[in-house]
């Protein structure tokens, strides 16, 4: 029984990653993990990724880059306010301008410094570095 699918997908991206493989399969697919995997490709940290229709929920195939050292969900999704990023920062990622932490705010999914420069708030999804 699958509680939570975003974590899933990204502790699926994770091990692949640590074990070396190229390329790694998450499923079920949603909106929300591609719009993640979205962000996630354009900070490069997973190449292109496809989507596979096996009529069963379907699976996406998410080529890896080996630029992954950690990656994860935030929970429970904190809610935060347009200048309140540090605290977060200082909590999820191991030091200043390494790694990101992925934001839902009104403009989508966006990055947290995409959300600083936007000047809005979010809840925060996961980070990653």
């Amino acid at each position: 029984m699958l509680n939570d699918p975003l974590s899933n997908a990204l502790s699926k991206i994770l091990n692949d990653e640590r074990i070396g493989r190229n390329l790694s399969t998450v499923k079920p697919v949603s909106k929300l993990i591609k719009k993640v995997l979205d962000v996630m490709k354009d900070n490069g940290y997973v190449g292109e990724f496809k989507k596979i229709e096996d009529g069963r929920g379907n699976m996406l195939q998410v080529n890896l880059l080996g630029s992954i050292n950690k990656c994860g969900v935030i929970k429970p999704r904190f809610s935060v306010k347009k200048g309140n990023y540090e605290k977060f920062e200082k909590r999820y990622l191991p030091a200043k301008d390494v790694g990101i932490v992925i934001v839902s705010t009104p403009y989508g999914i966006l990055t947290h410094y995409d959300a600083k420069k936007k000047n809005t708030g979010g809840r925060l999804l996961a980070y990653c570095y």
